[in-house]
């Protein structure tokens, strides 16, 4: 099973993650379920990673910061702009 082959790789830094699926795996066997576009549908509607990529699409015009400062003002605008 690849549950498996993943934990076998993982729980020695993360063991809490298998953990967590196999408690859970009714709920995640149906999403893994889905098209790989509608994976991609659910999980990037989520309000988080929306902010997410809010961020990132701000920091990604600028390529480069002149200060730490300055990349704190586009972060905050990003998201004063998001909400």
């Amino acid at each position: 099973m690849a549950l498996d082959k993943s934990a076998e790789a993982w729980d020695d830094r993360y063991p809490q993650i298998s953990k967590s699926w196999r408690a859970h795996w009714e709920y995640l066997n149906t999403f893994f379920s889905y098209p790989p576009d509608i994976r991609k549908a659910i999980y990037t509607t989520n309000a988080i990673e929306s902010l997410n990529s809010v961020i990132r699409a701000a920091i990604k015009k600028r390529k480069v910061f002149p200060t730490d400062d300055s990349v704190r003002k586009v972060i905050y605008l990003a998201i004063k702009d998001a909400s």
